[in-house]
């Protein structure tokens, strides 16, 4: 869901509300149309958890590269986030009392000040290059799902749209 393609297709198919992009989930996620045997219905069931941490969904064989790809790539991506939301010489983790959930992040009062400006919109509005390349390791992931063997960030978003919208219309029936 943090790709380019589910981003462009989000800020078409949503909806606004006053001056921003509202993300309504009946015309953005039930619409967006995910890579053959990545979606919901196809990977329902039991996880599975690798030794990096990854959680991988129950998948068809012939689609586990791809699908381990993406999981990966998400995977680097939201564990770069985390260090820079919270790095560790700036917080104390507490596991939580229930298990699966996340640890209970402290922080720690020295720098209490510098965290409260670490913030998703900070970090996207400076976006750094090891964002930036995160992303993209993403992005080259999702599209290899999708078969794009020409896909490369200058990519036109025109075209990721007139593609996704014929997959789209594709599984729909109209096509």
């Amino acid at each position: 869901m943090h790709s380019r393609f589910h981003e462009l297709w989000s800020l078409r198919m949503g909806t606004s509300l006053e001056d921003r992009p509202r993300y309504t989930s009946s015309r953005t996620f039930r619409m967006f149309p995910v890579p053959a045997g990545l979606t919901p219905a196809e990977t329902a069931g039991p996880t599975e958890s690798l030794e990096s941490g990854v959680i991988l969904p129950p998948v068809a064989p012939e689609r586990r590269a791809v699908a381990l790809a993406i999981a990966d790539a998400a995977h680097r991506l939201n564990a770069l986030r985390e260090a820079w939301l919270n790095p560790p010489e700036w917080v104390d983790r507490v596991p939580e009392v229930v298990p699966g959930y996340p640890d209970r992040v402290i922080l720690k009062p020295e720098h209490a000040a510098e965290l409260k400006k670490r913030t998703l919109t900070n970090l996207y509005n400076a976006r750094p290059a090891w964002l930036d390349q995160a992303h993209k390791a993403l992005n080259a992931a999702v599209a290899a799902a999708y078969g794009w063997s020409d896909y490369s960030p200058d990519l036109p978003d025109a075209e990721i749209l007139r593609r996704l919208l014929t997959l789209n219309l594709e599984r729909s029936g109209y096509r």
